[in-house]
Parts: C-alpha cells; structure tokens; sequence
C-alpha cells in the first residue's frame, strides 16, 4: 500500500499541481489510515473504511478532522479506480459529517492598525516586519503565498504584486499607496543590507539572506501582537481574515473578494459576509431608538 500511496502523493503533486501543504496533509491522513488497516484487520476495504470512520468518532475528534481524512480517502480510492488498481470504491456512498459551521476571528481596524504600527521602522529588521505586515493586510495573501514572493513579484504601475496560490494558480491583487510606500522602502533601504553574499531572489529575506519562513513570521506576529497589546490569540491567518471582512463592511462585492483571496468557491468567500453581519448587531443594538 505504501507504493499505491506515494503514487498517488505523487499524481497530486507533479500532475494536479497541489500545494505542498495540502500533498502533506494527504499523505498524513492516508498514513494514519494504513496504521489503523494494519492493526484492525476487516474482511472487505468497505468496513474497513467504516470502521476506521468509527474509530476516529470514538476517539472525539472532530467533523472538521473526520471530513477531510474521508475526502483523503474519496481522492485515494477515485484515483486508483481511474488507474485500475481497484474494481471498486468503498467511500463511494459515504457521505462526509455535517460541518459546524465557525465564522473566523478577525482583528478590529484599530487592532490592525496597532500591529502594523507596531514594528519600530528606525530598524533594518523593523522596516522588513512593516513592509511584510502592510503587504498581508493590503493583499490578503496567506503567510506562505506571502514568503514565497520574489523581488520580480510586485509593481508600481498599477501598483500590484502576482502570487501563486494553492495548485500554483497565479493572481494579481492590488497594492495600495501605504503598502507601496514600506514596500519600496524595505527594497531601496533595508533588503540590500540583508542580502548575505548570493542573493536566493526572494523579497523577504531572515538575518542570514535567505528566505523568511512561515514559521519565523509566527514568532514576528505573536511579539508584535504583544507590543500592540492585542489579547486575543492571533494568527497570521487572521490578518486574512480581517483583510476581507473589513473590504466587505465597507462595500466591496464578493466577487472582486474572492478574486483577491484566490479562492476557487465563492462559497468559500461567503463566509465573511456572515462575519460582516455579525458584526451589525452590536452597532445596531447601540444605535437603533427601538433596539
């Protein structure tokens, strides 16, 4: 099985073109699955899919987990029907559990405003933390779209940057005229004294010249979350998340959002008008004669 599985890993990675990300979480779900093949052994791969199911029920974990490792599983099974190692799918009629469905935590625009104020822009380093901080806001890009752009990723005219998203897919979103401003500062001023000897060509660089990573933003995020006084926990995803809401409270259409965010779905996109809605009872309640 491990052969059929790092066949599969293979196929979404080299031919459909998934995320890294994603082609991890696949694996690990797949791997996870062949453990539990291996001690708990049924007579047909249909109860031995159902049980595994089961299993991570009495195990309480939750919709979320047991969605995605089934819809790891529809794709494994799908895949090898299509390439003839199976007569038949055993997760053909199985249906996925029901999703709570959370809205996002978002920062307010004032809480934005502290943590990207929050770098002190006197520094080198400080300058890299506000350029990367006001791009993410500006953008909404994720964190890893965000440490994978190059210094030929963003122009002034129109002022915009291209990244490539989950699949590789590549989009243009817009800068605007603050992004820009640390943007072009961090590139005139403070990138080059951090370049070490050959420079790997990405934008935003650690204090050894390569790569900042996604893991070295977390710890950024969290102390400059500290310094802004922010108590909630926060996540680079956050800063996503506030990105479109905030767009959608102040009259920007689910398209262009969801054209900005790269997402495939508009469902997807829908979440963060219920967001926006939530958000409308306070002020309502606060505002209206007859709350």
């Amino acid at each position: 099985m491990n052969d059929v599985v790092a066949e599969f890993l293979y196929h979404l990675r080299y031919e459909r073109h998934l995320a890294s990300n994603t082609v991890e979480s696949y694996g690990r779900d797949l791997v996870d699955f062949a453990r539990y093949c291996k001690e708990h052994i049924r007579t047909s791969e249909r109860d031995q899919v159902v049980m595994y199911l089961e299993h991570l029920r009495s195990e309480k974990r939750s919709s979320a987990t047991i969605a995605r490792r089934l819809a790891a599983l529809k794709a494994f099974y799908r895949w090898q029907l299509r390439e003839e190692y199976t007569l038949e799918d055993p997760t053909e009629l199985l249906l996925s559990p029901k999703l709570e469905r959370r809205l996002p935590d978002v920062l307010t625009i004032s809480e934005v405003a502290r943590l990207i104020e929050a770098p002190d822009g006197r520094r080198i380093a400080g300058i890299r933390d506000r350029a990367m901080l006001e791009v993410l806001y500006a953008t909404g890009i994720r964190v890893s779209e965000l440490c994978h752009l190059s210094v030929n990723d963003w122009w002034l005219d129109p002022p915009r940057i291209r990244c490539l998203g989950k699949g590789s897919k590549e989009r243009y979103v817009p800068l605007g005229d603050i992004a820009v401003h640390w943007l072009a500062k961090y590139v005139e001023e403070a990138r080059p004294k951090m370049v070490r000897g050959h420079d790997v060509g990405y934008l935003f660089l650690n204090h050894r010249g390569e790569a900042l990573t996604r893991q070295g933003f977390w710890k950024l995020l969290k102390k400059y979350a500290i310094t802004a006084q922010i108590m909630k926990p926060i996540t680079p995803h956050m800063i996503r998340h506030s990105f479109a809401t905030h767009l959608l409270e102040n009259g920007a259409d689910l398209r262009s959002v969801q054209e900005m965010l790269g997402h495939q779905d508009i469902s997807t996109t829908q979440i963060y008008t219920h967001v926006s809605s939530s958000r409308l009872k306070p002020v309502y309640n606060a505002t209206h004669p007859r709350a």
